[in-house]
């Protein structure tokens, strides 16, 4: 007697993406989904075509899945194997970035976990050594004034530059560049340590953190400049720092009649640079509003080619700031304007007698004179400063310019020329011609 063969009734033929059971023992059914695009469907769609109606052969469709799932099982491996490199791969792409950023440090944001500059004051000069003269390469030269580097001739240096800022104070041809009224914005870019009755203005991308740092010890919220949590140094409701703004009009006179008062400054477009790096390209605090409120404003009213998708670019930065105009995008940002706004607006220097204004090219030199000054050279040193980081980057400055329009260029000068002329830089010829 013949053996019945185990056949499928063709009505219950698995259409396209159905899901098929097939019988594997007595008890074991087995699920994969059909397709007409997928191997496994277009092999059984062939046999099915070809056993006779109106049966089909379970037991073929059985081997051919079987077969079928041998294949995919081992590219399965193949593809899990691939994915675990790419895994590897960008693992060590993460690593490798971490070191590059550690290695070349932004000059903004030195300082943290350094050791102490250590100061000692010579109770006895037996013999001067006057350093040798530092030559640098062209491209490195900075734009500002550069006076003697001898310890004995700094003093010199800063009575220079307090007379040469009271001169341009005096040009009535600058006046507009060079004078604005001691408003609440500049009261609060102040900040106060009554203990020692210092004023300090804040001028942003300059290393201010730094000094804000300094401050935060010497009114006792900290005993030193590495117990400092970076994210206390700028939240000024915890950092114990108070602006000036926050006390009575008397209190405020009071305090900028008597008290020390210092800055710090820097080659304004090279300053411009680094905010814009820092809040729209690199942005290291997390601070979503740059790129999402501020940077979208710039581009609808700046950018040239609307059909352009980028982020902002450093073109449309250069066109907003170089604008006559550009103030009534400034009352849109708010305080946020701090990073790119010119000295003179943020500090008010020929309203506000200062004691001493020091310059980023050369704050290796004027931190410990600026400390010394003060009277608290013996209570807090100015943190490390990586050797070269503070000096000017002609190169940078050119590259970042590169591809931007003279007048747009010439538009940005005359806005910040008030900075170049009080503090001793000088004209960027090799960008405006």
């Amino acid at each position: 007697m013949l053996r019945r063969r185990r056949l499928v009734p063709a009505a219950r033929m698995p259409q396209a993406g159905q899901t098929v059971n097939l019988p594997r023992g007595p008890e074991l059914w087995l699920r994969f989904p059909l397709g007409p695009s997928s191997l496994l469907g277009r092999w059984m769609m062939r046999d099915c075509e070809k056993a006779p109606r109106p049966w089909i052969n379970a037991k073929l469709l059985a081997g051919r899945y079987k077969s079928f799932i041998w294949l995919t099982s081992d590219n399965m491996h193949h593809q899990w194997l691939l994915l675990a490199a790419c895994f590897w791969v960008i693992f060590m792409f993460m690593v490798a970035s971490k070191f590059i950023t550690l290695t070349f440090k932004d000059p903004d944001v030195y300082g943290v976990k350094q050791e102490p500059l250590m100061l000692t004051a010579m109770t006895k000069v037996e013999k001067i050594q006057v350093p040798e003269e530092k030559c640098l390469p062209e491209e490195f030269q900075p734009t500002g004034r550069v006076f003697s580097e001898d310890p004995m001739h700094q003093p010199l240096v800063h009575v220079k530059r307090i007379e040469l800022l009271r001169n341009v104070c005096r040009d009535a041809a600058l006046r507009n560049l060079s004078h604005t009224t001691v408003s609440k914005f500049v009261l609060d870019r102040i900040f106060v340590c009554d203990k020692h009755k210092i004023l300090f203005c804040q001028t942003p991308k300059v290393g201010n953190t730094q000094w804000k740092k300094v401050l935060i010890v010497l009114n006792g919220a900290f005993s030193s400049i590495e117990e400092i949590p970076e994210n206390i140094v700028h939240d000024h409701e915890k950092n114990g720092l108070p602006r000036l703004s926050s006390f009575s009009d008397s209190e405020i006179q009071k305090r900028l009649n008597l008290y020390f008062k210092f800055f710090i400054v820097r080659d304004p477009f090279e300053r411009l640079i680094s905010a814009f790096k820092d809040k729209f390209v690199h942005n290291p605090r997390f601070e979503p509003w740059y790129r999402h409120e501020i940077a979208p404003g710039i581009i609808r009213k700046y950018r040239k080619n609307r059909t352009e998708t980028k982020g902002l670019q450093f073109e449309d930065f250069v066109r907003y700031l170089g604008d006559p105009n550009h103030r009534w995008l400034d009352v849109q940002f708010g305080d946020h304007i701090i990073h790119w706004v010119t000295y003179v607006e943020l500090c008010a220097p020929c309203e506000i007698t200062y004691s001493v204004i020091g310059h980023h090219e050369t704050l290796e030199d004027d931190a410990p004179y600026i400390l010394k000054e003060a009277g608290i050279d013996h209570l807090v040193s100015y943190p490390t400063i990586p050797p070269g980081i503070t000096v000017y980057n002609k190169t940078k400055v050119e590259r970042y310019f590169s591809g931007i329009s003279k007048r747009d260029i010439r538009r940005l000068y005359t806005r910040f020329e008030g900075d170049f002329k009080l503090f001793g830089y000088r004209e960027p010829d090799f960008l405006l011609n």
